[in-house]
């Protein structure tokens, strides 16, 4: 969930990034700094319920499950701090490769990854980070709409790039191919909606 650009000096590095220490989250996409927004209360349900399913069945495996706030150091080849161009931190990812896992974030491309967008960040989700997952050779992409109640998921093609979207609604059951037997319920996924209260209607009128 990216939030507005900040700053105006240059392009930012990583190294730029570890000397910020203000306490606000920040991502940085191709050098441009963008602040993280707080996440709204349905935001947040979905993060945890999501995260509790996919913890669920990778139990005692090897992959892992990683929720936001943790970045995700995004890199083809450079190894400086201030070669680095890309940090961002995912709502949810699972990653496979432990060679990836380090204690200050993930280095490399997770297996997959999973943004809960807002109006504010709906833009930047959907067409700079898709982007920028794509070029790292995310195997899976997911955009999570909390107004629409529906789920947009992407997989890299053989070509290294995302193919036709699949869209799932709230009452869905999502398998994600990549991990054998793993499956989302979206019926869990998303707030209960409120119930509309039925008003009856008038008695008919009496005439004579």
């Amino acid at each position: 969930m990216a939030g507005s650009a900040k700053r105006s000096q240059k392009r930012y590095s990583y190294a730029d990034y570890l000397t910020w220490d203000d306490d606000k989250r920040y991502e940085i996409i191709d050098g441009e700094v963008f602040d993280m927004t707080s996440p709204s209360f349905t935001h947040q349900v979905i993060s945890m319920e999501l995260g509790r399913q996919l913890a669920n069945y990778f139990e005692n495996k090897s992959c892992k499950v990683v929720c936001a706030p943790f970045d995700v150091i995004l890199t083809k080849s450079a190894k400086k701090n201030d070669e680095i161009f890309t940090v961002i931190q995912p709502d949810v990812m699972v990653v496979c490769d432990p060679k990836k896992i380090e204690e200050r974030g993930i280095v490399g491309a997770p297996d997959l990854v999973v943004e809960i967008i807002s109006p504010s960040t709906s833009s930047k989700d959907n067409i700079i980070k898709r982007r920028i997952y794509e070029q790292a050779g995310v195997n899976e992409f997911w955009l999570v709409h909390p107004v629409d109640r529906l789920i947009r998921v992407y997989k890299l093609g053989k070509d290294g790039l995302f193919g036709r979207e699949d869209v799932y609604d709230d009452q869905a059951q999502i398998e994600i191919a990549q991990f054998a037997g793993l499956s989302i319920d979206c019926r869990r996924l998303f707030p209960p909606l409120p119930k509309v209260k039925r008003v009856k209607s008038p008695p008919p009128a009496k005439y004579g």
